[in-house]
Order: structure tokens, then sequence, then C-alpha cells
């Protein structure tokens, strides 16, 4: 495969309005004390075609927004209340004491749900992931990195199944800055996982072959490799790594190596990283 296959087109911005203008869609990027890559997800949301509104959960809790008026739920990316009682669960806990009826109803519609590191956190300690049978019940565990502590450092990850969130990537290469990203969980879990094709993406070498536990290409000590699960009905997905952070070509690590490359093979340089395609599978659910 050509270097350049392996990165998204940019969309210019009479593409990007018009686009927006045939979704007709929103989404709903949950803000709070602590979350810190709000901003980052709303431009690529925008830029892969959906409208995107960033709302503090505490104007989702007093009505000054309401749920149903969307179709894509982002939990992104931060240290939520300091994760001071554990990562993610000071803010899951605020929205199950709160809007956990909103959340089911929201579920039960044709909606979308995705969680980016704090994110995944907040997910799992909700239990929309796995949610095994509707279940929402704490059945995985994002535990201390193995190695004892913060990982900010560029990973390869790859999908480990074919669905609506994966489709057409062949790996995905951004960022990870978190210290609570072992993904760890029972044998039985993780069998189902694996029976049911709910792992989405998993942690690799440069050249896709498995990271198969080792650091730093598994930068946390994740069973199995584990980036990235979805719910038992594919609507939701959990993911360690930050895509939204690495939008452009010269926000991946190599990028000056890769330019390189590229001219000398007389390829032209991209401007968006491969990275927006999880983004635009996002947007392309809802058309």
């Amino acid at each position: 495969m050509t270097l350049d296959a392996r990165i998204a087109p940019r969309a210019t911005g009479a593409t990007q309005r018009s686009t927006l203008a045939m979704i007709g869609e929103k989404a709903l990027i949950l803000s709070g004390f602590g979350i810190n890559s709000e901003m980052e997800t709303q431009e690529a949301l925008i830029r892969a075609g959906m409208e995107a509104d960033i709302v503090h959960i505490n104007d989702l809790i007093a009505g000054r927004n309401r749920l149903p008026d969307y179709r894509l739920l982002v939990f992104p990316g931060g240290f939520s209340y300091g994760d001071d009682t554990g990562a993610g669960n000071a803010y899951a806990n605020r929205v199950r004491n709160n809007l956990w009826d909103d959340l089911l109803e929201f579920l039960d519609g044709d909606n979308l749900v995705l969680g980016i590191c704090n994110g995944f956190q907040i997910l799992a300690n909700l239990g929309l992931v796995p949610s095994f049978d509707r279940r929402y019940a704490r059945e995985i565990a994002l535990m201390p990195n193995r190695i004892g502590r913060l990982e900010c450092r560029y990973v390869s990850i790859k999908p480990a199944a074919d669905n609506l969130w994966t489709r057409g990537i062949e790996r995905l290469y951004c960022p990870v800055a978190h210290g609570e990203g072992n993904l760890s969980c029972s044998p039985e879990i993780l069998l189902r996982l694996k029976r049911q094709k709910q792992i989405a993406f998993t942690y690799c070498r440069e050249d896709l072959s498995p990271a198969y536990g080792e650091y730093p290409w598994n930068p946390n000590g994740s069973v199995e490799d584990i980036a990235g699960i979805t719910s038992a009905d594919g609507k939701v997905l959990g993911l360690m790594p930050h895509p939204e952070r690495a939008m452009e070509f010269v926000n991946l690590y190599d990028w000056p190596l890769r330019k390189e490359e590229m001219r000398r093979n007389g390829v032209s340089l991209p401007t968006e990283s491969m990275n927006m395609l999880l983004f635009r599978n996002a947007v392309e659910y809802f058309r």
C-alpha cells in the first residue's frame, strides 16, 4: 500500500458546509471540570461533516441543553474531577445520578456514543461498554499503566473487527496520554469480547504486527493489546488513544520522514492524517 493510501483527504470549507447541511445531525461533546480535549474533538467532527456543540455537564443536568436533540454523544479526554476518586469515576457518577434515564433513552435510539481516553474510563465505569445483553454493569477496568507512570507517546493501533467505526481503516497513529489505560477483565469477559467481536482496536508495531504486550508498542499493559472496545450492539466505542489530537498530517510524530518518502515517490503531500477516518466513519453512519 502506498503511503498516501493511509491518509484521509481533507474536506474544503465548502464541502464541509454542504455536508453539514445535508446530514442535519448534531453531536454533543460533554465538557466538565478537568476535561481538556473537547475543542479538538469538536474540530475533528466539524471537519468530518457534523455539527458539534460543547456542553458542560451541569448545563445538561440543568436542562439548558437536551440529549434528545443530538445523535452522537462524545465523552472526550482529560482528567475529569482530577480523577481523585478513580479515573472517570466521579464524572460517571454525575451522569448516573442525574442523567441516567435520558442516557438510557438515548441508547435505545439509533444513536452513537464515543468515549476517548478519560471518556473510555467513564464509559467503562457506567457499564456502557461492553454492555453484554444491554446489561450496564462494570465488567472491565482501566487499571494503572503496568510501567507505573503516565504515558505520553505516539502509538499505532489497528482494527481488530469490522464495524461502523473501523471501516476502511488500516491503522491509526496517534498519541496516548494516560496513567490508567491498562484494560483488565476476567478470562470469561475477555472470551466473550473476542467471541462477539467487540474488540475494536489493538495496539501494534509499526509494521502492523501484534505488540504482544511489549512496551512501548503496548504502552500500558492492556490484556490482548486491547486499545478500544465496543458495546455488544456496536453503537458505543471506547478508545484510549487520542485520534483528535493528531488530525493534521504535520501532527504525526514522524511527518518529516513521511514527507521525504512521499516526495521521493512522487506522492502529493496530504493535509489530514489517517486518524480522521474514525470521525468520518461516525458521520457516515448517519447518512
